[in-house]
């Protein structure tokens, strides 16, 4: 056995691992836990393993690295967004007998700098970080692995630095598509019971936590702990994790600012990859795993289908965790597809560049990147309409997005079109049905046509709202407005509506 199969097996054996006994997620097995659990006390996996550790400026933020093993540069790039790179150990030590594996922390996460720097936390950052640290590290090309939301950014690494990328490797990999795959299969197998307990256990630990003035991290380190010992790890673990790896994850693999997640996830919502990797001169591995719930079950065929290069194997006995619930299988993937690299060829990559420069020009254009980078706030309200057509209305089908455009023309006084906007808002929202969304949108035409002395017509739209009988609350925080939809209807029916400004720049 070799050595970093043997570190591998003596740091499972540790923490209680038994393979063949191993309850998985089809087995249904039901199990709650009374009370709040501590967290355990539980030492690092890269404890003990031959790492050399550094850290690298990246510019406004120190990057967290550590590398092992020598030959083809391969940088692992972990989920999220929020994740660490703490969940690579020690399995990817099997890859450091063919590779250079370089793992790191993304700034904002783990042991890197909680930094956003001047233009704050993005993609776009996120990638740049990720070059910039390979230059740091005198690699002019390397295989760039992403796993989950690591999968898109490694992706879109792809479309802006193609000329560093000799391989490209996705494993359960975020799409960065605007395609709808289906709902989500993670809570298929989770029992009405433990889905309780997992809710109610949250109440008892938030407020635990007030009452003891706990800092953020142990707050969400005490709730990963308690939700996955209460269940939770069948959402997308294939084999149930034992106590102190279920601590680990807790207590090491989910560190970030706070709002990391989400500020990185509206970023990522921009990007459409749809298209990117037509021609891609370097050859793609995509790996996922048979039980991976994270997406509907169509997620890996369109996902393989905007890698037309791309080999698509899924492994057996996995979920989303793929490399550490069937190692064997997915070890000998990646070392094939590694060792059997070809260069890139110089022609096809000018070429692809040129298409790149096409694709971005595209995406960057349609309405939907328009909507999604403005901010809530008068400037992006500005962008919006300054960019908005008629024919947006009919392009448009998400509800929040055609909400926010309505919202946009609304504050720059264009009432005839955000009347419009709110129309097919409502027509949208009663076929889904989402009824709060329709009467909200119903209240806003009423506030156009009161503004533009349509008050016959405002009326109806409020008596409308107001028939519905809904208690369901609406809030605006960007006009400081809260209202119980039915009850302020009749209100307005009373009294007219006057302009309220955007109180966010």
């Amino acid at each position: 056995m070799d050595k970093t199969r043997l570190i591998a097996l003596t740091l499972l054996l540790s923490i209680g691992l038994d393979a063949p006994a191993r309850e998985t997620v089809l087995d249904e097995v039901i199990h709650v836990e009374q009370g709040v659990l501590e967290v355990p006390e539980v030492a690092r996996l890269d404890v003990g393993l031959n790492l050399d550790t550094r850290r690298i400026d990246v510019g406004g933020a120190s990057l967290y690295v550590e590398e092992e093993g020598a030959g083809v540069p391969l940088v692992l790039i972990n989920g999220g967004p929020g994740g660490t790179h703490h969940y690579f150990h020690p399995w990817f030590s099997r890859a450091s007998e063919y590779a250079r594996v370089i793992y790191y922390d993304q700034r904002g996460t783990g042991l890197s700098d909680f930094d956003p720097g001047m233009e704050g936390y993005s993609v776009e950052q996120a990638v740049e970080d990720l070059d910039r640290m390979r230059e740091a590290l005198g690699i002019s090309s390397w295989v760039v692995l992403g796993y989950s939301y690591g999968g898109f950014l490694a992706q879109y690494y792809a479309t802006t630095h193609p000329e560093h990328v000799a391989g490209l490797v996705l494993v359960g990999a975020m799409p960065g598509l605007w395609v709808d795959f289906g709902e989500t299969r993670q809570y298929d197998y989770l029992s009405d019971i433990e889905i309780e307990r997992i809710r109610s256990v949250g109440k008892q630990i938030v407020e635990e936590g007030k009452k003891n003035d706990w800092p953020h991290d142990q707050l969400i380190r005490t709730i990963i702990f308690n939700n996955f010992m209460n269940g939770d790890w069948k959402r997308q673990y294939f084999y149930k994790p034992t106590p102190a790896e279920i601590a680990m994850i807790a207590r090491y693999e989910w560190v970030n600012e706070r709002g990391f997640n989400g500020i990185m996830g509206r970023s990522a919502e921009r990007v459409n990859l749809a298209g990117a990797f037509e021609r891609s001169p370097f050859q793609t591995l995509i790996l996922e795993g048979n039980w991976d719930l994270t997406w509907g079950e169509g997620k890996p065929a369109i996902l393989a289908g905007n890698h037309p290069r791309a080999r698509l194997v899924t492994i057996d006995n996995a979920g989303h965790n793929i490399f550490s619930e069937n190692p064997d299988h997915f070890f000998s993937e990646l070392e094939t597809f590694v060792r059997s690299l070809a260069p890139v060829n110089a022609q096809a990559l000018a070429l692809y560049q040129k298409d790149l420069a096409d694709w971005r020009s595209a995406w960057r254009e349609s309405p939907r990147y328009l909507i999604l980078d403005a901010g809530p706030g008068k400037r992006g309200s500005a962008q919006i309409t300054a960019s908005y057509a008629n024919a947006w209305v009919e392009q448009i089908s998400d509800l929040d997005e055609l909400s926010r455009v309505g919202f946009a023309l609304y504050d720059n006084r264009r009432f005839d079109d955000a009347l419009v906007v709110f129309s097919k808002l409502e027509q949208l929202a009663v076929d889904e049905p989402n009824m709060a969304t329709a009467a909200m949108a119903l209240i806003w035409q009423g506030h156009c046509l009161d503004i533009m002395d349509e008050r016959s017509e405002a009326v109806a739209r409020y008596q409308q709202v107001a028939a519905m009988m809904l208690s369901e609350s609406m809030k605006h925080d960007q006009y400081g407005m809260a209202y119980v939809f039915s009850a302020y209807a009749e209100e307005r029916v009373q009294t007219p509506f006057t302009y309220v400004e955007n109180r966010l720049p």
